[in-house]
């Protein structure tokens, strides 16, 4: 069982992980990147949302293919909207990133028999 907000604080960097100042801040863009996700039609219907570091990716989507690519969504979304970058290219190549994770999950949460994400 691993934390949603652990992980995306260990994706933004040591100097967030380690401290949890900036938890409700976080905790913010994690639920609205959850609502994305819902709206590309991954996770539970009914939708998803955390409160604290006790929710865990298990609770949210099945162990799988997928999952890692769930979890780096989240955490290039939240980061980009808690600590975006300075360079504009450095800006654009995680909006890219963005940009094809939101393309490949919905393909799979539309696509059943590509082992889609849409189910818990």
């Amino acid at each position: 069982m691993t934390s949603i907000l652990n992980t995306v604080k260990k994706a933004i960097g040591p100097a967030v992980s380690e401290y949890d100042y900036f938890d409700s801040d976080l905790i913010m863009h994690i639920n609205t990147t959850f609502n994305v996700l819902k709206q590309l039609g991954v996770g539970p219907a009914e939708g998803f949302y955390i409160e604290d570091a006790e929710a865990d990716w298990d609770e949210f989507i099945d162990p799988g293919p997928n999952s890692q690519m769930v979890q780096t969504y989240m955490c290039l979304a939240v980061r980009l909207k808690f600590d975006p970058p300075e360079s504009s290219a450095h800006m654009q190549a995680i909006k890219d990133q963005i940009a094809e994770l939101e393309w490949r999950l919905n393909i799979d949460a539309e696509t059943p028999s590509l082992g889609g994400v849409a189910s818990i």
